[in-house]
């Protein structure tokens, strides 16, 4: 079955920290877990998430994109066969929703963040918020979720970042044209999937918060700020 080890919001002098030593290895740290795979992954920084494969004791994946598509295909007898993400019958729709959200948002607001010319900023800044609109009109004509009545990855995808936009996106990485809570539409479809069974207890705010705001490159003294106040965890 499939354990779950959670790291600390905060990237410190060692980066990702375990909240306890993870039990399937004993790291303390998650670049533990890359140099002592099998083959060791020392290639570049440890990142999350990660898929470790308990009886090989290797890294499988860690690509969130490609982890979401295998948890939802590649677990046989282990998942839930009434669930399925990715539909025969939806995936050419679910594919041009990925390829239209993640370049302009879901990437778009870390190309608006950590911009270096004024010119890559603006550009990725009227992506982030295009699509916000695009979005807005969808969902305001009674839709559930992207796709229509069923959530699919791409309702996951999208959903991250719906999220952290107040709390991380608008003020740090100055995508601050509007709140998402100045989309009506945009938010009840977001309180319609923190609805979903379990997945409310998936988000905390003052982690967000304590992750984001611990980047020293946007934000030297690493202040945390005490808001914004948001009924989402």
């Amino acid at each position: 079955m499939i354990s779950v080890s959670g790291v600390e919001p905060e990237l410190g002098d060692q980066d990702w920290r375990f909240t306890a030593p993870d039990p399937l290895t004993g790291a303390d740290y998650l670049h533990q877990i890359y140099s002592g795979a099998d083959p060791p992954e020392v290639s570049g920084r440890a990142t999350v998430p990660v898929l470790w494969d308990k009886q090989r004791r290797t890294i499988v994946n860690n690509e969130s994109a490609e982890i979401l598509r295998m948890m939802n295909e590649g677990f046989g007898d282990l998942a839930d066969p009434t669930l399925d993400l990715y539909p025969a019958e939806l995936r050419d729709e679910i594919e041009a929703l990925n390829a239209r959200i993640y370049p302009r948002l879901n990437n778009g607001v870390y190309r608006a963040g950590f911009a270096t010319t004024q010119e890559a900023y603006e550009e990725a800044f009227h992506d982030v918020f295009a699509t916000l609109d695009e979005l807005e009109a969808r969902f305001s004509a009674h839709r559930a979720f992207l796709s229509g009545e069923r959530v699919t990855e791409a309702d996951i995808r999208l959903f991250v970042t719906l999220v952290r936009f107040d709390a991380a996106y608008h003020g740090l990485f100055k995508c601050n044209l509007r709140r998402l809570a100045d989309y009506p539409a945009l938010i009840s479809y977001l309180e319609r999937f923190l609805a979903l069974p379990g997945v409310r207890d998936t988000v905390s705010i003052d982690h967000i918060n304590r992750g984001y705001y611990s980047i020293k490159a946007l934000n030297p003294p690493g202040i945390v700020p005490l808001g914004p106040k948001l009924d989402r965890a």
